[in-house]
């Protein structure tokens, strides 16, 4: 059998293929096979299948539901982190006094900025009333350290949960693939038969489960490496502003 006519017989169906076996009276033609690829029913294969390849097709599908709502979530987190940051970042700017900043603090509450700030101002509050000046910066510049951990902390959650599924989801469609395959040659071996009906079902599963596989790893592999980078990012303002906060209330504090 000529390699094109495999692949029109397999994709499009559009030539009319017959091939004789070493049975008499076996034949495999293209009237059944044509288009198989492009007509696939995914929930009549589905319904007709082994529980195995059942199993392997809704986990992948799973994978892809809680990717995408991971994605979503995270999407809409980061944006609205960076908005607010620029924001309080002006603010801060133009305000020059700690007490002042603190007081409209308040106003953007979901910055990451602002609870840097506020681990800050707390170290700097509880030295200053202790003798009227800033005593320690060495002990400030490390709360602001840990103030930036907790919040890149919380910006990285749930973010294993990209990576887990960009990387093992190919390797569950491929097992649903060999299944598919094994099924396949099963049919052929019980049935003595090489008709493409015989066939048909096994190689439907293969297919679905490689196409899900690719579907739920490949988004989750781009967005995890779109969101890692808006969270370094945000992490390097949140660095950036420590240094900033620190100039401030040694102007203030040490003058």
């Amino acid at each position: 059998m000529r390699p094109q006519n495999i692949f029109y017989l397999f994709c499009f169906g559009t030539r009319s293929i017959t091939i004789k076996s070493s049975e008499k009276g076996n034949r495999l033609t293209s009237g059944f096979a044509g288009g198989l690829i492009l007509q696939v029913n995914v929930w009549e294969l589905a319904k007709s299948s082994e529980p195995i390849p059942i199993a392997v097709m809704g986990l992948l599908v799973l994978f892809s539901l809680l990717s995408w709502t991971v994605i979503l979530a995270k999407f809409a987190q980061l944006s609205h982190a960076r908005s607010a940051n620029r924001k309080f970042l002006r603010a801060f700017r133009k305000a020059g006094r700690l007490d002042t900043i603190a007081a409209a603090s308040t106003q953007f509450g979901s910055a990451p900025l602002v609870s840097v700030f506020d681990s800050g101002y707390t170290e700097v509050s509880r030295q200053i009333n202790g003798r009227g000046k800033l005593t320690n910066p060495m002990s400030l510049e490390r709360t602001l350290q840990i103030g930036i951990s907790e919040e890149i902390a919380k910006l990285e959650r749930r973010m294993s949960w990209l990576a887990t599924t960009a990387t093992v989801s190919p390797f569950i469609g491929l097992f649903g693939t060999v299944w598919g395959i094994i099924e396949a040659f099963q049919a052929l071996g019980l049935t003595g038969s090489t008709s493409m009906r015989t066939v048909a079902p096994g190689i439907a599963n293969a297919l679905v489960a490689t196409a899900l596989g690719l579907a739920a790893a490949i988004p989750a592999a781009v967005f995890y490496n779109h969101f890692g980078h808006l969270i370094k990012e945000i992490g390097t303002r949140m660095e950036d502003f420590s240094l900033e906060f620190l100039n401030l209330t040694e102007r203030m504090f040490e003058g």
